[in-house]
């Protein structure tokens, strides 16, 4: 992909969209877990395919878990779901 220079506006959440043809080139897809850094007056966004060793954060434990799921099997994504569900009725009750 050729550099060119792009301008995007922060919505009132704080979001950016990453345009179709930036994710393109950097082989980023829905569900996939980008890394933000900032440096000296910048900010970086990295695809990673696996969560850096330590961390166990909630947006990092639930980041994993979304990209896990996508190579699952259809049979042991609805268990997944069904138990999940089940957790959350317990907590109902």
């Amino acid at each position: 992909m050729k550099a060119k220079t792009m301008y995007k506006i922060i919505d009132s959440k704080g979001r950016i969209l990453i345009p179709k043809e930036l994710r393109g080139a950097c082989a980023m897809d829905c569900g996939d877990i980008v890394k933000l850094s900032l440096g000296q007056g910048f900010l970086t966004a990295k695809k990673v395919d696996l969560i850096e060793v330590g961390d166990q954060s909630p947006e990092a434990v639930e980041a994993f878990v979304r990209a896990a799921i996508q190579t699952m099997p259809e049979e042991t994504q609805i268990g997944i779901a069904a138990r999940l569900l089940e957790l959350v009725e317990q907590r109902k009750g």
